[in-house]
């Protein structure tokens, strides 16, 4: 590899993206609703365990990439707090896993319809060089938004499959860091995990990009840090992905 990072892409069959954070700056909006959430919680809640503020340290070692209702009990489990898992369908004032996990959903949702979302444009611009070789792309994300994000973002006809949270329950994939979601993507797409790229920003996409062997990861830098997604098994590491185009 290059020192200017471009990539070879036609070496590869398919190319599997992460959405939030890698194509669309979505991860901010996660990011914020994930700490709205959890700091609401926090603050009212009387039980045992560590009820310091959440922060973004938070978010990128127990939350980043991972299923929803993953990442909020990774997160108590950090701060020794115990909730019942409660039920898909548990409004988010439920003290349950999974009506916190509601919560942050429905925060998501409101400043995506108030705000919108715009593509990054170096991403727009790889997605532009990737049809023009005629590469079959897919997103593989956690978040279930993945369509209305796409929507919203004028992306939705880029990608042959998403692999979505939802798609994941339906198959019973098991979300990242084991790397099920995006081999399944890879083998809609008639490729591979030896000849799929995967583009991840999240410590545990990187991770499972690694344990599925797939032919190359590439960490796409958005705030975890170029040291730790090398750690976690990117074979490159870029701050914007039109660094690699030629």
């Amino acid at each position: 590899m290059s020192a200017s990072h471009v990539v070879p892409w036609t070496d590869y069959d398919a190319i599997l993206f992460d959405l939030d954070g890698v194509v669309t700056p979505t991860a901010e909006v996660h990011m914020r609703a994930w700490a709205e959430m959890f700091n609401g919680f926090l603050g009212s809640y009387d039980g045992s365990g560590d009820t310091s503020p959440y922060t973004d340290a938070d978010y990128f070692a127990h939350v980043d990439g991972k299923p929803r209702y993953d990442g909020v009990r990774d997160f108590l489990t950090s701060r020794g707090i115990e909730l019942p898992e409660g039920a898909d369908t548990d409004p988010g004032t439920e003290q349950s896993v999974k009506g916190l996990g509601n919560r942050k959903n429905d925060a998501f949702n409101e400043v995506l319809a108030r705000d919108g979302v715009v593509a990054y444009p170096g991403s727009v611009a790889l997605l532009d060089h990737l049809h023009q070789l005629g590469l079959p792309l897919a997103v593989v994300s956690s978040s279930a938004n993945a369509p209305s994000v796409l929507a919203a973002a004028g992306l939705a006809d880029r990608f042959k499959t998403v692999v979505d949270g939802k798609v994941a329950k339906e198959l019973g994939l098991p979300g990242k860091p084991a790397p099920d979601t995006f081999l399944h993507a890879a083998e809609v797409l008639g490729a591979t995990a030896a000849t799929s790229v995967v583009l991840e920003d999240a410590v545990s996409g990187v991770r499972a990009g690694r344990a599925g062997s797939f032919g190359l990861v590439i960490g796409v830098d958005r705030g975890a840090g170029h040291e730790v997604l090398t750690e976690a098994g990117a074979d490159l590491v870029v701050s914007d992905l039109a660094e690699t185009l030629p």
